[in-house]
């Protein structure tokens, strides 16, 4: 599904140039589940707002499905992400105006779905982390183990072919962590490409593989040898 060749990011001051990545070359295959770890600064983020295409390269090439996507234009990259890409964020990233359905509800307005379709798809997707019964509350009514299972939602709906996830635990309790980290699981396991950046060794056991980050550089690469959400 993914594959990046020699990818490099740098970050330009007036006093300073940042190389965030360097020479990065990494593959996702098809329903597989990454997990990528690092010390803070390393580049993890950096890496994954590339493969999410919400920011490119200054040099290298980046495969999505085969197709070169490293330099598209930004109404390019907005329209591939709509139809194949769902994002989990440590911050949830609700908007607190909308309630839990409506929250859902959003990404399939963008695709100009038809509206009985949207509710059936919001209906089963909440019901499915059995969030359902509540559909019409708002973000802070909401714990914050319930938020993060209504961003899941949001990330999925659409069925998109990747869910890009940029430490989606780091803001729950260890119970909680552990409930959307068995969420993605089945989810991975449903088919559904992961990759994750985590600084977690327990929620990096849930992948296939872990791939550190050092510097900008993958360091080291490593199969689970019986993932947790199996």
């Amino acid at each position: 599904m993914i594959e990046t060749k020699n990818l490099r990011r740098i970050f330009t001051t007036e006093e300073l140039e940042t190389t965030a990545l360097n020479q990065v070359s990494v593959e996702i295959k098809d329903g597989e589940f990454a997990a990528i770890m690092g010390p803070s600064g390393c580049g993890k983020s950096t890496l994954l707002n590339i493969l999410g295409l919400l920011d490119k390269p200054d040099e290298g090439s980046y495969l999505f499905n085969a197709q070169e996507v490293a330099h598209y234009s930004p109404r390019q990259r907005v329209e591939l992400r709509k139809n194949n890409i769902g994002f989990v964020f440590q911050s949830f990233n609700l908007i607190d105006e909308l309630n839990v359905f409506e929250n859902v509800e959003l990404p399939l307005i963008y695709t100009k779905m038809p509206k009985a379709e949207r509710k059936q798809r919001v209906t089963e997707v909440l019901n499915r982390v059995n969030i359902g019964h509540r559909a019409k509350h708002y973000p802070q009514q909401l714990s914050g183990g319930q938020q993060q299972r209504v961003a899941i939602c949001r990330a999925v709906v659409a069925k998109p072919k990747l869910i890009l996830a940029d430490e989606p635990t780091g803001n729950l309790d260890s119970k909680n962590g552990i409930e959307v980290m068995k969420l993605l699981a089945e989810l991975n396991h449903s088919g559904t490409t992961i990759v994750m950046v985590t600084h977690s060794p327990r929620d990096a056991e849930y992948a296939h593989r872990i791939i550190h980050l050092f510097d900008g550089q993958i360091v080291s690469e490593k199969k689970v040898a019986a993932s947790i959400g199996m």
